[in-house]
């Protein structure tokens, strides 16, 4: 009797639970139903995800606008060349006064996993738009290759693939104007190979047109105009210092190239042979660029020619043909030192040597040598606030002209309005 007793309690005990545990376990089932449809609404109210594009920044470009104007004093006339140099451009790009220089307008972007393009275009002060770079270039041929085809700045020495407003001073050096018209800028193919080393070396090729001087933009001609070569190799000294040195060779052709030289108008016809070598020491204590840093570059340019040239091309009568083979050559030194942040000062020396020439005997006119060397002195004082604005005051001393020294000063402002690129070393 008791036996049944206790079983009799014991069932009643579990129909009891199961009872009092029905209730709870309805409450945490419409608990959770209610959590479901509340995270449901929130991942309706979700946008929807942008399909898939080609690249990271598809018809998103990075888009920037470098501003940039100045004010010119001269005491002599800018534009008269500098003594041996008179087939040689003088286009320094600055007049008197007030003025607005050319505004760079710049575009760059992915365009699939395997290349990108970048197009800079230049807006004339005076009106006109021209293209300074267009270029695609590739992203995914591995083992360190790189290559490049459009319009670009050429690899060779060290300022030239620099636009105008990274410079350090105004106006590029006096070999620069002389030998690359400011800076070569051709249409062609480049390849550059980075090595795999923790020495930083690169070898860069190059075939183009020669659509600019040295060139002569030839239009009847399927071949390269203009080849080119260099190499950069570069390294850490220690956490607070870096060098890189390169050197370069160019080869072009150069047909009927007009210049008004020695009281008339010729044209020279024959090859052009550069080579150069370049430099650069940067310091910055324990890398921190900040507060102080220094940077020391030279660069050393030498030219041969060997052609024709025909004097006095506007006289009929007068148009003489002979013989020229002529050997020039440039470098520059300059400095630059951030003291504090904000704040930089720098100096910078020219010098250009107009060598000799073997002259044909017919050209009686043209002087073989000259007993005077071109130099300038320049010293520049700049106020960057930040990486997008730049004020800068500077003073050149040029003595480039035989008796015709010129007292330069100028005042400049460079303004960058959007997104723009990391500058090369």
């Amino acid at each position: 009797m008791l036996h049944r007793i206790l079983i009799f309690a014991a069932m009643a005990g579990a129909v009891s639970a199961q009872a009092a545990t029905e209730p709870t376990m309805l409450q945490l089932q419409q608990r959770i139903d209610k959590l479901e449809q509340q995270l449901q609404q929130v991942e309706n109210s979700k946008p929807a995800a942008p399909e898939t594009s080609p690249g990271p920044q598809a018809f998103n470009p990075a888009i920037s606008l470098i501003l940039s104007g100045i004010y010119g004093s001269y005491s002599q006339n800018p534009d008269t060349p500098a003594t041996g140099f008179e087939l040689s451009p003088n286009n320094h790009g600055y007049t008197r006064s007030f003025s607005l220089k050319e505004s760079e307008l710049g575009f760059s972007a992915n365009i699939d996993p395997l290349f990108s393009g970048t197009a800079t275009l230049s807006l004339d002060p005076d009106g006109g738009i021209s293209v300074e770079n267009g270029y695609v270039q590739t992203t995914a041929l591995g083992n360190g290759y790189t290559a490049t085809f459009g319009r670009f700045y050429s690899g060779l020495g060290y300022l030239n693939q620099q636009h105008a407003h990274t410079w350090d001073f105004v106006d590029q050096p006096l070999v620069y104007r002389t030998f690359w018209d400011n800076q070569l800028s051709d249409d062609g193919v480049q390849l550059k190979w980075l090595a795999p080393t923790d020495t930083f070396l690169e070898l860069g090729a190059e075939l183009a047109r020669g659509r600019n001087y040295p060139g002569s933009n030839r239009k009847d001609n399927n071949g390269a105009g203009a080849e080119a070569v260099y190499f950069h190799v570069g390294d850490d000294i220690s956490d607070s210092s870096s060098w890189q040195a390169g050197a370069s060779f160019h080869q072009t052709y150069q047909h009927a190239a007009e210049a008004d030289a020695y009281g008339v108008k010729n044209s020279f016809t024959g090859d052009s042979y550069t080579t150069g070598m370049d430099f650069v020491w940067k310091y910055a204590p324990h890398g921190n660029t900040l507060v102080t840093n220094f940077k020391l570059q030279g660069e050393y340019f030498q030219r041969r020619r060997n052609g024709l040239l025909a004097y006095d091309t506007a006289s009929g009568g007068s148009n003489i043909t002979d013989s020229f083979l002529n050997a020039q050559s440039g470098w520059y030194l300059q400095g630059v030192y951030q003291w504090r942040p904000y704040w930089r000062a720098g100096l910078r020396y020219d010098q250009l040597n107009p060598g000799s020439a073997d002259v044909g005997a017919a050209l009686v006119n043209v002087p073989a040598s000259y007993s005077y060397t071109p130099v300038r002195y320049s010293a520049m004082l700049d106020w960057s606030p930040s990486e997008f604005s730049r004020l800068r005051l500077q003073y050149n001393l040029d003595q480039s002209r035989q008796s015709l020294t010129d007292n330069q000063l100028f005042l400049q402002y460079v303004m960058s309005l959007g997104a723009h690129g990391a500058h090369i070393f």
